[in-house]
Formats: C-alpha cells, structure tokens, sequence
C-alpha cells in the first residue's frame, strides 16, 4: 500500500513484434527535461508519465521516508485544490492521476481520452507545480505511515527485507527503508516537504514520455509546459557511489511458522555491459520459476522448499542480486547449504547447453510483448527514458538475448557474483 517496491522486469520481444517497430521520437525542452515521444492513433487515449531522480537514495539518516512522504502527498492537494475535489476533477473526464516511487525514482503518470486532454493536462501540471502539502494532511497520513510501518514489523519478510539492505549496502541511502521510520517521519514538516520538492522535483532532471493520440507539435507543447513549471537547478548532485560492505550472517528471531532467508550482495547497476549475460544466466539459476537450476536443487530433488527465486535487480547505482526462499526452521541451514552450492556451481560451470537453449527459447517466445496499448508502451520506454536506454533497445532485446552464450554467461557471473562478499539475513530461527 504506502510502501512501494518496484521490481526491475525485463520485456522480451517476439521477432514479429521488433519487427513491427515503434518510432521513439525525442528531444530536450528548453528546461533540460528529456523527452521521449511515440505517436499513436490506434485508440483515442493519451498516456503521459514523467519521472524524476527523487527516489528514496535522497533520504538521509535524519529525514527517512522524505521522499516517500512528498510523492504520496502530491496527489492529495494542489494549487489549493483539495484532494477530494482534485480527485473528483479527474473523475469528471474519466481520466487516471497515478504515481509509483522506489529507491531511484518517484513517478506519476496521467491517462486521458484525447478528447479531454486540454483539461486533464491542465489538472496534471497544478499536481506536479503546486503542490499544497496541507499541514492537515500531513499529520494525517504520517499516521497512515505509521500503521503501514509497525505492520511491516511484525512480518517476517519485510523484517528480512529490511535487514537485507542493511546488510547489503550499510551506510549507502539504498539501505534506508523506502518508507522511513516512524521516528524519522515524526520530524518532517511542511516545510521539509516543500525545501525537498524544490531541491530533487527538478525539470532538468526529469524524464517525460509521452505516447498516444497527438502529433509531435502537440507533444513539444505539453513537454514544455509540463517542464516550464518545475523548480530548476543544475548543480544537483546525483546519487553517491554504492561501497560494497563487508558480508554479515544476521539472524533474527522470529515467531513464524518458517524461516525466511535472503542472500546475495550489490552487483550490477543499469546500463552493465554485462546485463544480458547474467540476466540469461539468472533466468536458468533461479528466475525461471520451476525450471530453474535452484528449484530443481532445492524443491525438486530435496524438498526443502515450495518456491526459491534469485533476481538481478539493477539501479542508478549497483543493485542487488538476492536469493530467497522460505523453509522450515529446522531445514534452514540445510537449505543455505545447498543455495550456495548450487550458486556457486552455477559461477564456476555455467549452464547446459540444453538450458540455454530452453530459457532462450522460453524469453523469446514465451514473453512475447505485445505493444498494442499506450499503457504497454508507457511502462517500458519510461524505463528507458529514466535509466538512459538506447533508443533501439526494444528494437534490438531478442538479438541481444540470442547472443549470450555459456561462455559469456560464465565470464559475467565470474566477475560480477562474488559470494565472498554475499551476506545472508535469516528470519524466524530458534
């Protein structure tokens, strides 16, 4: 609900589909706010998104959950606007206000019928250059934050979550909980709020895609003007360097009927030249769900467990790797025994020929993207605008994906994934 975690998910393409292309156009505003553009008449329906370097790797010791706090207050009050009436406003032209937030970004997004665009846009710039941050309001959903946090500490996977970041990235903001504490939200006031929004909600630093029923003269004139109204300023630092931390075994009690256990370390950002390698590679370690090397170990010959995935997730700065899984509290150090195992097996032999074939097999033609919806479209290319993609990356995904080999693969995991540096967080034991 208030705690919002955005996991990086990889699109394949059919060969049909690359081929059937999407024209990226792009440009910058006269403010510095990128834009990406794709012009499409196939239905009546504009999508705008916009996305700003104001994830919670802003937040600091002292201000935990700052970042969270403004995102989510942006849609409740604007240009003194209420939020009942805001909503209501939207709801009139039957048009949709979102917003998502993670450690990178914080995002929103409008979806409108072409028809009613003028105004639906004229409602989507009073939220992103007038925020209100009604003093009311927020006292009232600190407290919403509150129950969402003290909730969170009595569940065992967000207890492990937590601690995993801990462990992972120590003193780096990454290691903040996205929602801050209820002592660190206790401090902030509006005028934190506001000082915050001025300093990170900048049009020099944004990324805004635009995609559906307008021409391109249309789609310069609602960029600039959705960037003429945000705060501006060159000179704001980007996020500070991950220092990889020293391993830790943290293990946590816990009154759970199974053990949670996460393991892994910070190893790739986005934009790696090693991404493909080790996103082929994972999909046959652990992200293929039951034909996965780590199920077939750990569920299939052993029975330790129901699921067990690993993942890549990349960001601005080095991302995690993580395994994860839960377990019977007695079979939990037989279940890390064989993880690492199977991990470093994995490091050191690569996959079969077989598997490689069959998870190329699975990501091409059994991901299929179908572009054939704004909404789709929107979702992806953000994602490219934000994190710098090249253009052709939808274009070309299927060829890259079909170039890993097991040597490749082999090198990558050999050079990115050191357990030597992997810390293991376990919660629910004895």
């Amino acid at each position: 609900m208030l705690i919002k975690k955005i996991f990086f998910t990889i699109v394949v393409l059919t060969f049909s589909t690359v081929n059937a292309g999407i024209k990226i156009e792009h440009w910058l505003t006269a403010d510095g706010a990128k834009v990406y553009f794709v012009e499409n008449h196939d239905l009546p329906m504009l999508d705008i998104s916009i996305s700003f370097k104001a994830g919670s790797a802003r937040d600091t010791l002292k201000d935990n959950g700052i970042a969270s706090l403004t995102n989510h207050l942006m849609l409740l009050g604007s240009g003194g606007v209420d939020e009942v009436d805001l909503a209501n406003q939207f709801t009139d032209i039957g048009a949709q206000l979102d917003s998502s937030f993670d450690q990178d970004k914080s995002s929103f997004s409008l979806r409108t019928l072409s028809e009613k665009k003028d105004k639906a846009i004229q409602l989507f710039n009073l939220v992103l250059h007038k925020p209100d941050f009604n003093g009311e309001v927020i006292t009232r959903e600190k407290k919403r934050y509150f129950a969402s946090i003290r909730q969170g500490e009595t569940e065992p996977s967000s207890i492990a979550s937590k601690a995993f970041m801990k462990a992972i990235y120590a003193n780096h903001s990454y290691a903040l909980p996205e929602s801050g504490t209820v002592e660190t939200l206790e401090s902030i006031d509006q005028l934190q709020l506001k000082e915050f929004y001025n300093n990170y909600y900048l049009s020099n630093q944004s990324s805004i895609v635009i995609v559906g029923d307008v021409d391109i003269a249309v789609a310069k004139n609602i960029a600039s003007n959705l960037s003429a109204g945000l705060p501006n300023n060159p000179n704001t630092s980007f996020y500070s360097k991950v220092e990889i931390a020293n391993p830790q075994e943290i293990k946590i009690q816990h009154p759970s009927s199974q053990a949670h256990l996460y393991y892994g370390g910070a190893v790739i950002k986005r934009g790696d030249p090693d991404f493909f390698p080790l996103y082929v590679g994972n999909y046959i370690l652990g992200g293929g769900g039951f034909v996965s090397r780590l199920t077939g170990e750990v569920r299939e010959k052993k029975g330790l467990v129901y699921s067990v995935y690993s993942y890549f997730m990349p960001m601005l700065e080095l991302g995690p790797f993580q395994v994860g899984l839960q377990t019977k509290k007695d079979q939990i150090d037989e279940a890390l025994t064989l993880v690492k195992e199977t991990v470093k097996g994995f490091i050191q032999n690569g996959p079969t020929e077989k598997e490689l074939e069959a998870a190329k097999s699975n990501m091409i033609g059994g991901f299929p993207l179908r572009l054939d919806s704004n909404k789709k479209i929107i979702q992806y290319i953000s994602m490219m605008a934000f994190y710098n993609y090249p253009l052709d990356y939808l274009d070309t995904f299927a060829n890259q994906v079909n170039d890993v080999t097991i040597e490749k693969i082999k090198l990558a995991f050999q050079k990115r994934v050191d357990m030597n540096k992997f810390s293991t967080v376990i919660v629910g034991v004895e």
